[in-house]
This record gives C-alpha cells, sequence and structure tokens, in this order.
C-alpha cells in the first residue's frame, strides 16, 4: 500500500465529486430512468475511470498520447459526443422522464468509454501517477492499489450524484418541469465538457 494513501484518497474524492460530464450524465439519467437503471453507469463510470489510473500507470496511456495527433483526435471525440448527448437532453420530450428503454441511457458500457474520451479523466489520471506514485522497485502493484482505491473512493462520489437524481424526480411532476430541468442539466452538461479546454 503507498505511503501517499491519505492524501490519494482526498485527492481521488474530490475529483470523484466535482461536477463533471460523468456526474452530470449520471444525475440526468437517475432523474429520468430511477436509481437502479443507472447502477451500471455508475459501475462503469467507476471502473473506467480506475483502469484509465492503471493504464497511464503502467505505461500503456503514456505511450499511446505519445502517438501523434491522438490526444487531440480523443478530445475532440469526446468532445463532439459530449456535445450530442448535451443537445439530446436540450431537445428530450418532458414525456420520456420514466420512459423504458429509452436508448439514450448511458448505461455500463457507454459510461466506460465516456471516461476514454473525457480529458478530465485523462488528466485526474496523469496526475495520480505523477502526483501519488513513488519510485518504489514494485511499481505496477503500487499502481494497482491506487487504481483499486481510486474505484472504491468513485463508487459513493457517484453515487451521491445519482441519488440526488433520483430524489429530484419527486419535485418533476409538470412537463414545464422536467422540460426545465433537461435544458439546465444540458446546459451544464456543455459547459463542463468544453471547460475541459482552458484547464
Amino acid at each position: 500500500m503507498p505511503a501517499t494513501l491519505l492524501p490519494f484518497l482526498l485527492f481521488a474524492m474530490v475529483a470523484s465529486i466535482t461536477p463533471g460530464p460523468t456526474n452530470i450524465l449520471i444525475l440526468s439519467n437517475s432523474a429520468r430512468f430511477g436509481l437502479l437503471a443507472v447502477v451500471p453507469s455508475v459501475l462503469g463510470a467507476c471502473g473506467g475511470a480506475a483502469l484509465l489510473v492503471l493504464a497511464v500507470g503502467t505505461g500503456l496511456g503514456e505511450s499511446l498520447l505519445t502517438l501523434p495527433g491522438v490526444h487531440l483526435a480523443m478530445t475532440s471525440a469526446g468532445l463532439l459526443w459530449l456535445t450530442w448527448l448535451a443537445w439530446k437532453i436540450y431537445s428530450s420530450p418532458a414525456s420520456d422522464l420514466h420512459a423504458n428503454g429509452d436508448s439514450r441511457r448511458l448505461g455500463l458500457f457507454g459510461a466506460a468509454g465516456l471516461q476514454v474520451v473525457n480529458p478530465k479523466t485523462w488528466m485526474m489520471a496523469l496526475a495520480v501517477i505523477s502526483v501519488f506514485t513513488t519510485a518504489h522497485h514494485d511499481r505496477n502493484t503500487e499502481v494497482a492499489w491506487l487504481a483499486l482505491a481510486f474505484f472504491l473512493v468513485a463508487l459513493p462520489c457517484m453515487a451521491c450524484w445519482a441519488l440526488l437524481g433520483a430524489g429530484s424526480a419527486r419535485w418533476l411532476r409538470s412537463p414545464v418541469a422536467i422540460s426545465r430541468m433537461n435544458k439546465i442539466l444540458a446546459v451544464i452538461l456543455l459547459i463542463s465538457a468544453w471547460s475541459s479546454l482552458l484547464a
């Protein structure tokens, strides 16, 4: 277990619970489809972020980012996808709040994939490896512990966003309120996605 575990846990909590594209989508999906429907999304998002920490820490992610144009392509794809998702939420009919089988649910693999194209998650993973790993001879084991710890910290943080979304559904009784929520969340998602360019 790395000696920097306590500072890392605090970092992981802040990185996981602060508003970002994934958290906003978890909140939106939870409000629209219910708490149980977003459990796969929460697991996928937390698992995807932890696997990204593992990939960067073992050198795979850093090698990928050194290839010409890969970082720009991943950032562009992520921003375009998040912009499209924001538009779908913004233009979503109010009657879809509790619709079943809607293809716009984030899902396990969608949430995990979002972490791969989310610039904020890459910056977080690079920060974890550069700040919280030591010159220990068994670096891969240390990175594996950090990835596992990040997953375990991220789970309750993402669950808070899911609970917030599920709880907000009680106040969304009218089509006007539902439509207003969709538009507000879409704008927040758009801002959180594009603000990564300024970081």
